[in-house]
């Protein structure tokens, strides 16, 4: 319940205990489900990557070299998944 304790923006990662039964869901629920007034931003489960990212775009609203980073990090994401997707229709999905 950090986010009760904080006026700061707190993100939520979800993740997937050893042993767990709902692979996650749980703690997606439990921290979705907040009370009125106690606002968390959720990612999706096990997703720490992107809680980070959208913890770097906050911050980046206040600091323009940090989005600058940001989107550099988007741009060269993009490229990649370009890239991916040209080799995928040139060697089809049975080769890629």
């Amino acid at each position: 319940m950090l986010a009760a304790q904080t006026p700061l923006p707190v993100v939520g990662v979800p993740v997937v205990p050893k042993g767990a039964y709902l692979d996650g869901m749980d703690a997606l629920l439990s921290i979705a489900q907040m009370p009125k007034g106690v606002p968390v931003a959720t990612v999706a489960v096990g997703n720490a990557a992107n809680g980070g990212l959208l913890a770097a775009r906050i911050l980046g609203a206040a600091d323009p070299a940090l989005l600058r980073r940001v989107q550099d990090r988007a741009d060269r994401s993009e490229e990649e998944v370009l890239g991916k997707a040209q080799r995928l229709e040139k060697v089809g999905w049975r080769e890629y």
